[in-house]
Formats: C-alpha cells, structure tokens, sequence
C-alpha cells in the first residue's frame, strides 16, 4: 500500500509499504478515507524527537472497516469508525478509570500508545492506503453509513476531544473567562470548547492573521502577541485582573514574537495572564528529550518554569495528552444533532500523494494552512481542495 513514510527531518514521501494484516483476533482492518496532519507530526518532521527514518506517520483517521478478525464481537465490515488516536487495550487499570491515554497494555514499559508515533508503540500510522487497528471492539468509535460529516467526524480522532480536554483540564465552567495560547487546529478547538460550554469570553492568542481570523469566526477575542505582551493584553480587557482560566495549545517549540524560540513562554505568560487561584490546561506537548532544544537544560526537557509566581497566586494546572474516548461519543452526537461544527478549521483535501507538499505547507504556516487532511481515494488525478471560507 502507499503511506507516508519520514525520510529525514523537513522531508517525507510517499511510499509503497507493506499492507498491514489482522495480527491477533482483537484486530480490524480499516481502508482509510481520511487521515489529517497534526501540528504534533511537524515534531517529528522537524527532527525534534527520537523518531527514526522509515516510520509511517498518521494518529488522526477515520475509514471503513474492511476485514476484522475473528475474536472481534461489535465491529463488522462495511462499518464507518473512527479511531481515537491513543491505541488502548480497555481493560487495564487506567483504561477501566477513563485514562486511556495512559493504557498500561499496549506499550510495554510506557503509559500509552499512538499509532505512527515515536516512543508510542508498534502501530503503524495511518497516512496510508490501510490501517490495522488493535483491540477494535473498544477502540473503533462507530459513524452513520455514508459520507455525511466526513471532515468534522476525522477531527473526533484527536484534535476536537484535545481541545474539549483542555477545557476540562482548566475546568471551564459557563460564564467564566479563558484565554487559549494558540490558533493552530487545537487550540482554535480548545477556544471553541470553552465557547460549548459556555465561556463568556474566549482571549485566542497567536500571530498569524489567519489563525486570528479563524478565532474571530467562532466568538473568540483574537490577541496579537505580536503587537505586545500578550498577558498585559488580556489584563486590560478583563479590568487588571486576568481571566479565570488559561489553555496552553503550543508546547515546547513555543516562540517570542521575534521569532526566538523559548520553550516555557507559554507557561510562563499564564502565570501571568490567569488570576490567583485559577486553573491552567496544558495539552501543548512537551517531550523529556529534545534534540533541537535551544539549550542544554532544555534538550534534556528541563524547562525555567516560574514556580514561584505560580504558587503566590495559588494556580493550578492539569497536564496530559487527552483520554479521546472519554469525549469522542458524546462529540460526535454534537456533530450529528447540528450542535458543533469543527471542521470550520478545516482548510485544504489533499490526496495522498501530495502529502510532501502539504507538509511543507503547513510547517511553514504558510497563509491560509490551518487543517490538512489526507484523502488516500482522491488520487486518480483529483487535485487538492482548499476549503472556501
């Protein structure tokens, strides 16, 4: 089958690979329709973890079922699913609490597992033609028949249930105030999650026009670092005193509006722009090894955190990639019932092949890339759509 393959950093392609096949009687066979970049792949891409050469990216799909093995009980050909990016085994301890982000079962030695990602176990992503999905009865999220909802559906896999996470993490309860660090796909779904919720005001900070755009579409209070300190920013539309609740969707490639590349700015203008005794999310990732680190602390994942302003305002902070399956069902019903819509991140269909290109596109937040997604059927000479606003 073809996939998408990393060669070195800055450079994928798309390859012939080995199709996957039913390994154990837990798995099912999905042939994919659509898979998405994450901003979480530009890590990899940009050669700042471990990843090595040869490995098939992809944690975000969707597709139908073409073969399932013989223990599977719910799941049959023909379905439409989509998978959350954490592969879990359901049955573990932190499964049987909701943390399937933390399966204990699936990556011997390590809490958690992804497909098509470095240090996440042997699944094998699926920016590709198939897809073998382990323990299919617990991880294949079930979709109505067809092709309706197709782009906000692929979002269920991580980004829409990132974005929820963060809200939950920060516990933004209605009426209250957030600000979101960020306008890439995760945090523009985190400000649009709180906006469900019921948030008051939603501050989205960024400096890509675009991005700031798609914020302002949705409700929120775009913020332009760019054009000063974006806590002082926040503070004087929320009378001095900050708002009640804060989201980092950036990470440790975080930058100064400069473009100097400070790993803890992010967490450290939280500190400031939340007020006393409020509550950060953090689902902006950050690694125990960074090979492109500005700094040795900061290659060994050690980060100048400003504990000590965090703790004489008594904030708190919940950290951690998101438990998909806590959200997924419920947003999907969302999608259905016409209540949410988060494909409006969505900006270019790119058939498979044209991957590289789309790659190279988004890494440079090049205008107007906010959303890839890959659609292995649209080769046969069909050409990428880029979504009208």
């Amino acid at each position: 089958m073809k996939a998408v393959v990393y060669k070195e950093p800055f450079s994928v392609d798309v390859e012939e690979v080995a199709d996957p096949r039913i390994q154990d009687p837990t798995d099912v066979l999905v042939k994919v329709t659509t898979s998405a970049i994450c901003g979480s792949d530009l890590h990899m891409y940009e050669g700042r973890t471990g990843a090595e050469p040869g490995i098939v990216f992809g944690h975000e799909n969707m597709g139908v079922v073409e073969e399932t093995g013989s223990g599977v009980a719910s799941v049959k050909k023909g379905d439409r699913v989509v998978m959350p990016f954490n592969v879990a085994c359901g049955f573990c301890k932190n499964c049987l609490a909701g943390r399937t982000g933390f399966c204990l079962t699936v990556n011997p030695g390590f809490a958690g597992g992804a497909y098509g990602y470095v240090s996440m176990g042997p699944y094998t992503g699926g920016q590709a033609q198939y897809l073998r999905v382990p323990f299919a009865d617990f991880n294949c999220l079930q979709l109505p028949k067809g092709t309706e909802h197709e782009d906000d559906f692929a979002l269920l896999a991580d980004i829409f249930p990132t974005g929820y996470h963060a809200t939950e993490l920060a516990q933004v309860s209605p009426g209250e105030t957030v600000c979101v660090f960020g306008a890439g796909p995760v945090g523009l779904m985190a400000a649009y999650s709180a906006v469900l919720r019921g948030a008051s005001r939603v501050f989205v900070v960024d400096k890509q026009p675009d991005r700031l755009r798609l914020a302002g579409r949705i409700g929120a209070i775009p913020v332009d670092y760019s054009k000063g300190d974006a806590a002082e920013q926040i503070k004087e539309q929320t009378n001095g005193e900050g708002t009640d609740k804060g989201i980092d969707a950036v990470g440790y490639q975080a930058t100064v509006a400069e473009g100097e590349e400070q790993p803890a700015i992010v967490l450290n203008t939280l500190v400031e722009a939340v007020r006393p005794t409020g509550m950060l999310g953090v689902v902006g990732l950050y690694v125990p090894a960074d090979p492109g680190g500005p700094s040795e602390s900061a290659k060994k994942g050690e980060l100048l955190f400003r504990i000590g302003k965090f703790f004489e305002k008594g904030l708190r902070m919940g950290t951690g990639q998101a438990n998909v399956k806590s959200y997924n069902r419920q947003l999907r019903d969302m999608i259905i019932a016409g209540r949410a819509t988060p494909s409006f991140v969505v900006s270019h269909r790119v058939p498979l092949e044209e991957a590289p290109e789309a790659y190279q596109h988004f890494d440079k937040r090049d205008e107007g890339w906010t959303k890839v997604l890959l659609k292995p059927e649209m080769g046969n000479g069909h050409k990428k759509q880029k979504v009208s606003a």
